[in-house]
């Protein structure tokens, strides 16, 4: 390896060493915050003098975020499993089947994606308070059960699969549906693993539909809670950065649990 080879891979190991500190260095910041006593809370030192749990403890106390966490964990899982599910049904139709108008489906379904929620925000809050979903979780899935994201990446998925294999389980005997989940999808594991991740962790950050749809602290998710500190006469930072601090932390862990299968399904599909 040549002098100019290793100095541009030094250069480039630099360069991600820098963007990787800039990258961690908030979440650092909101983690050692949580521990610092009301009094410190502007400091500007690395490290809190005199760490505490007080934060944490007066977070407990002003709302039942053990319960909050669970609401939000069980709001993102149902959505994510009903967003593969359409995705999954509505790419394999497109692909599979040859029907008039499938081309002009498709084109909808990819211009859907870029409709912003402000638009629908409101049909949908109409729909939901006349079906009675107001202030429930299942308000806050059914909206969101299917997404163009989902549908456009399983059927770009779809497309590349061999279709020999496809219909020699027709010849087999197979129905569309049989072929669908016995010879398809277990294919599929790395898109469908890459959709699940990233449509989990969009409806655990969701935030306007929650804040238009519920009103009980009970029934709330965590992205509502956190703006429970914060009020016009200011924001309780203490409070603030260990509320944030805790609803950081299931994502986290699911992180570093399934770090490898995220790497890799993001390698195979081509997800960036």
């Amino acid at each position: 390896m040549t002098n100019s080879s290793q100095a541009r891979k030094a250069g480039a190991h630099a360069v991600m060493i820098v963007l990787s500190a800039l990258a961690i260095f908030p979440v650092y910041w909101m983690v050692q915050t949580s521990f610092r006593p009301s009094n410190e809370v502007f400091s500007t030192l690395l490290f809190p003098t005199a760490p505490t749990l007080d934060n944490y403890r007066a977070v407990m106390d002003a709302m039942p975020i053990l319960r909050i966490l669970g609401n939000t964990f069980v709001m993102a899982a149902a959505t994510t499993l009903a967003q593969v599910l359409t995705g999954l049904l509505a790419a394999w139709a497109l692909v599979r089947w040859r029907f008039p108008g499938g081309r002009i489906a498709h084109s909808l379904i990819a211009l859907s994606w870029l409709v912003p929620f402000q638009v629908v925000m409101i049909p949908n809050y109409v729909l939901a308070t006349r079906l009675g979903l107001l202030d429930t979780l299942a308000g806050l899935v059914i909206p969101n059960a299917a997404a163009a994201f989902a549908v456009l990446v399983l059927y770009n998925a779809m497309r590349g699969f061999p279709r020999e294999v496809v219909e020699a389980a027709r010849m087999d005997g197979a129905g569309s549906f049989r072929t669908l989940v016995e010879v398809v999808v277990p294919n599929l594991r790395a898109p469908l693993a890459s959709i699940s991740i990233l449509c989990f962790i969009s409806a655990w950050n969701e935030y306007f539909w929650p804040l238009l749809l519920i009103r009980k602290m009970d029934n709330a998710v965590v992205q509502i809670g956190l703006q429970f500190f914060m009020t016009q006469e200011g924001n309780d930072w203490g409070l603030l950065m260990a509320a944030a601090t805790l609803a950081s932390l299931p994502i986290l862990a699911l992180y570093l649990v399934l770090q490898r299968q995220v790497v890799e399904s993001f390698m195979k599909s081509g997800i960036r």
